[in-house]
């Protein structure tokens, strides 16, 4: 649990609605707090992992499979998920469980250049390997590009500023630290609002990195495909653009958030929202895990 504490445990996995003999997955296995919540719960059946971050691939040594359960880990995106379920020869799933965003690990690692918290490398990458990087965005990409990314993934409302002060900077030396960035966008923040202005600029630098909201928007898409009926989908999410596009696809069956209707005027939807639909955590969590405060529960079972 030190590697990441698992945010929403209880409602997540009871959200999952385990059966004996079940396939489960947890696409974003990380420390494993989620995982081992179902394979406990699991008497029989298969549970899959994926998560790219090779890191995350240390805390499976206590899955072991048996004759009852088996653990297969996937070291992979969640958007190639059909790709390695079909590999295993597994055609459909009875539950997929995804808890966004990044691991209490990965900010905590300095030199991963996740966290407003440290002077590290500008990185963010999850995968480690990847050849896009925060310092490349932030180099070399084009002035009208940042100011796209830094509207659209941060929600910057002065992006066209921000961008402005990213390049003069530049121009003068490359920018290759965590604390370097921050401190040529504190010249933008809005007074009293520093952190919150850092914390916006750095995720939308690392959703770009990572390319974040396609690969969520292809696993959602494979997600439809391969639960069976009354499979359930479960997704933690922690900022509006991911929680759109989860709730979006769990009401409407699209990621355009558009109702269907068949000709005599029935909804037509690929998941009926569990009741209650929007579930956040509890004053106490928080209180314990402060990376709780902005998650957000949604569940959908597969018609």
């Amino acid at each position: 649990m030190s590697y990441h504490v698992p945010v929403l445990l209880k409602q997540s996995v009871e959200g999952l609605n385990i059966q004996a003999g079940g396939i489960y997955v947890d696409v974003t296995f990380g420390g494993g707090g989620h995982a081992r919540a179902i394979f406990e719960q699991m008497e029989q059946g298969t549970l899959i992992a994926f998560d790219q971050d090779p890191d995350a691939s240390k805390n499976t040594a206590s899955f072991e499979s048996d004759a009852q359960r088996s653990f297969i880990f996937v070291a992979s995106n969640f958007r190639h998920l059909k790709r390695y379920l079909k590999f295993h020869k597994i055609d459909k799933v009875d539950g997929i469980l995804a808890d966004l965003g990044v691991s209490s690990h990965q900010f905590d690692q300095q030199s991963r250049g996740f966290s407003t918290r440290f002077d590290g490398a500008l990185d963010m990458r999850m995968d480690q390997v990847s050849s896009i990087t925060a310092a490349k965005v932030v180099n070399e990409y084009s002035e009208e590009v940042l100011i796209q990314l830094l509207s659209r993934y941060g929600e910057i409302r002065n992006a066209k500023r921000l961008a402005a002060e990213i390049i003069s900077a530049r121009a003068i030396t490359p920018i290759h630290t965590t604390e370097a960035l921050r401190s040529i966008a504190m010249k933008s923040a809005p007074n009293g609002k520093h952190a919150k202005y850092s914390a916006q600029l750095f995720q939308a630098i690392r959703i770009e990195v990572n390319d974040e909201i396609n690969a969520l928007k292809e696993f959602l898409i494979q997600s439809k495909d391969v639960l069976k009926v009354g499979g359930r989908l479960v997704i933690i999410s922690y900022h509006s653009l991911e929680d759109r596009l989860a709730k979006f696809l769990i009401n409407t069956g699209n990621l355009e958030g558009i109702l269907e209707k068949d000709f005599f005027g029935n909804v037509i939807r690929a998941f009926e929202p569990i009741k209650g639909r929007l579930i956040t955590p509890a004053e106490n969590e928080i209180a314990l895990n402060n990376r709780a405060r902005s998650a957000k529960l949604r569940i959908g079972i597969k018609n």
